[in-house]
């Protein structure tokens, strides 16, 4: 796959919307009501025996002849990670591999945390989980791009197990993004979730056009990308007309677990603009976009 680095430059082309959006959504239910010496005030208060005699407000003190101590808010910076599916079942696309546009729609995240001065990491996981470490500022957002441009897409998706052990590294409160296509068992995200309560987590599912409406007919061979079982099999109308139904029903329960655990939740395809998706997912409501 290739991630061109142009697409980097195309991200200022919403910058001004991440600062409105992302902001307004997220940096305030960051900000703890600890009391040190941050850059945010918070309020004044009495000096009493005991403060920090250096805190007082000199200039309050010369206008009414009491002391007083100014309190900061302190801030705590949200990290925010990446957590990308790179089983075999995400190297299959026309116009885009799903991996390529969920890496692409990961980056966007990672741009996010830059341009908000907070930290970010991103890993992959298919039978393993595989963390990466790059570099600092915009040339870690390089690096990381280079990364991924070198993974290569196979094995099974051992979605839960890797998805716990990552979650096993997270000590603080993060936003956490996972992106998979989620052709497995729904159970596995409902168990997964359970235990991200006190992380902010967005789950992106990446299908193809093709995978959303089955352009096939008469007597064919399927083959699994994962297990590389082969199945014949005659594509009918009504074969279509079930799988048709049977894959928004999984969507509708990928939502419904999502909904339960209050979670952002969007399935998109990679036909969709990567922009319009990344829109999406800084809104306030979830969205199928086809």
């Amino acid at each position: 796959m290739t991630i061109d680095f142009s697409f980097l430059k195309q991200l200022d082309r919403f910058d001004v919307v991440l600062k409105k959006r992302v902001l307004s959504n997220y940096a305030g239910s960051r900000q703890s009501k600890n009391y040190g010496t941050g850059l945010v005030f918070y309020d004044y208060k009495d000096y009493v025996p005991g403060d920090d005699f250096r805190a007082i407000d000199w200039r309050v003190y010369a206008r009414t002849n009491d002391f007083y101590i100014r309190r900061f808010e302190e801030e705590r910076n949200m990290r925010i990670h990446v957590v990308i599916d790179a089983s075999a079942s995400m190297n299959f696309g026309a116009k885009h591999t799903k991996f390529e546009y969920a890496s692409m729609i990961g980056l966007g995240f990672c741009y996010m945390a830059l341009r908000n001065n907070e930290s970010f990491e991103v890993s992959t996981f298919a039978e393993d989980l595989e963390v990466y470490r790059a570099k600092k500022g915009m040339n870690k957002l390089m690096s990381v791009v280079d990364i991924l441009n070198k993974v290569k897409p196979k094995g099974p998706s051992k979605f839960k197990e890797s998805v716990m052990k990552y979650k096993s590294a997270i000590k603080t409160k993060s936003m956490v993004v996972i992106i998979s296509d989620f052709l497995f068992n729904p159970e596995d995200l409902k168990e997964t979730l359970s235990r991200f309560k006190k992380s902010e987590v967005m789950v992106v599912q990446v299908l193809d056009s093709s995978e959303r409406e089955i352009d096939l007919e008469g007597d064919v061979i399927l083959d699994d990308a994962e297990t590389h079982d082969k199945m014949r099999t005659f594509v009918s109308n009504r074969l279509i007309e079930n799988y048709s139904e049977q894959l928004l029903n999984h969507i509708f329960n990928l939502k419904k677990i999502c909904d339960a655990f209050n979670v952002k939740f969007i399935s998109v395809s990679t036909e969709t603009p990567v922009f319009d998706a990344f829109y999406s997912l800084l809104g306030k409501t979830d969205e199928v976009l086809m």
